[in-house]
């Protein structure tokens, strides 16, 4: 079969492949990306037998498809696949390290609407994004691939990864915990986990449904989350705990339905993994609050910031020997008991036994960390031929302004005597995000209008949230 084709260079993203099924995404696209993807596998492994590379996908509507297009095209490739078929990416990740992979394939769409989907691909133990991502686009359009005859089976891993989730749990005592798998691939897992938890389970949305019929999967954006507070208030429950599609981001929620962000979910693991590793370094995006770097100093660690996107932080990770790291996306990544990689699942347990072994409620932790007003995570329409350039001319226009410090480690960080403020191009969506932060409303009024200003001159239209 003659898989050479051109593929929408806006599917091709920094740290994974997204886009609109049937649009810019389509079966016969997905089959090439497996075959050219293959071919990079054998050429990397060198070794006389066929290389093995472990597939799962999420409980999208086109993903079972997408999942058998892949495996065609690397079995064409002369790849020896292991189908560890539907449920969430970490358990994607596991499967390439229980089963001594070469490399992973998931298909997901990760906390995209349902009409979009996806791959994230893993090499050799190390996420495979960026350049490495662009030329294997090339390598599909050129028609640059192997011949091979592998093989696929399947490889049913449930058991083994709760049972390596449950391996880091431990409690003194029982809690109440509302959970909300969103209808994502996490559902049967979550479903399966809780019966090994003591304390009371209150479980929501758990059937994987790829239409997302009680919200949107991303648990990042607080009106998500409505359905999981009404849950934890109306059973007194000490939190509630949500995930994204495909289970790799958390949503944390208090006793009072109050949400924690994913920098301040951040701190609370970090106080716990530097008991154990005092002084090491604990990585947050950019996007992270000031209390956040402030905090790890405090607790004794090495905070740093870094861009946003879960192969960036990863590979920052393995670079600078970092036990933990995390986003305000709700990526968490543990390397001190675990592997690396980003698991909302694992990040829910590590998070239940401090719980569980502390004398404070998740509660009374949540108002005891120092407070900012700051806005939420703004995703502001930006067609996406568009969103890099705009990050440039913002960058062009603060070269000559005084009184301010620029980051330009992920889009542009400004910070003032006011506070800070941030607009990123989104790596996963047709969006700029924006946040900032301030220690008084006249402050984070100010840094409002900066955004908005920068947004205005642009022609990007300024939401009302910055309004």
């Amino acid at each position: 079969m003659n898989d050479k084709r051109k593929l929408d260079p806006t599917i091709l993203r920094e740290y994974d492949i997204r886009g609109v099924v049937g649009e810019s995404l389509k079966v016969e696209d997905v089959r090439a990306i497996g075959r050219a993807f293959g071919s990079i596998v054998v050429e990397q492994m060198r070794s006389e037998m066929a290389p093995t590379v472990a597939v799962g996908y999420d409980g999208r509507l086109s993903s079972l498809e997408f999942s058998d297009a892949v495996c065609s095209g690397l079995v064409s490739a002369g790849i020896d696949v292991i189908n560890v078929g539907c449920g969430p990416t970490p358990m994607l990740y596991y499967a390439t390290y229980e089963l001594t992979c070469d490399a992973g394939v998931m298909i997901t769409g990760s906390h995209n609407p349902a009409n979009y989907n996806g791959i994230k691909l893993v090499l050799a133990g190390k996420p495979f994004f960026g350049a490495d991502i662009q030329l294997l686009g090339k390598r599909v359009e050129i028609g640059d691939f192997k011949d091979g005859l592998g093989s696929t089976k399947k490889h049913n891993l449930e058991a083994k990864y709760i049972r390596r989730v449950l391996q880091d749990f431990s409690g003194k005592k029982e809690l109440s915990i509302a959970w909300d798998p969103g209808n994502g691939s996490s559902g049967g897992i979550i479903q399966e986990l809780i019966k090994s938890l003591p304390g009371k389970h209150f479980l929501i949305n758990e059937e994987i449904d790829g239409n997302f019929p009680a919200h949107h999967p991303d648990p990042t954006v607080e009106s998500n989350l409505a359905q999981l507070k009404d849950l934890v208030i109306k059973n007194s429950c000490d939190l509630g705990i949500g995930f994204d599609g495909d289970g790799d981001r958390i949503g944390l929620i208090d006793s009072k339905g109050r949400v924690l962000w994913g920098d301040q979910i951040l701190i609370l693991l970090a106080r716990d993994v530097l008991k154990s590793n005092p002084g090491e370094t604990i990585i947050a995006d950019v996007k992270a609050s000031k209390v956040f770097f402030d905090e790890i100093t405090k607790a004794g660690g090495k905070p740093v910031m870094w861009a946003a996107g879960h192969s960036l932080i990863k590979s920052k990770m393995l670079e600078l020997n970092a036990p933990l790291a995390g986003e305000m996306s709700g990526h968490i990544f543990f390397a001190d008991k675990y592997f690396g990689y980003d698991d909302a699942i694992y990040a829910a347990i590590r998070l239940l036994t401090i719980l569980s072994n502390s004398d404070q409620t998740l509660t009374e932790m949540h108002d005891g960390l120092p407070k900012t007003l700051n806005t939420p995570e703004l995703r502001i329409d930006c067609p996406e031929e568009r969103k890099f350039d705009v990050i440039k001319e913002i960058k062009s226009r603060l070269s000559n302004v005084d009184n301010i410090s620029v980051s330009n480690i992920d889009g542009v960080r400004v910070e003032s005597k006011e506070g800070w403020w941030l607009i990123r191009a989104s790596n996963t969506q047709a969006v700029l995000v924006a946040r900032c932060e301030s220690t008084s409303d006249v402050g984070l009024s100010f840094l409002k209008k900066q955004i908005s200003v920068q947004l205005s001159a642009s022609d990007i239209a300024v939401p009302i949230d910055l309004t």
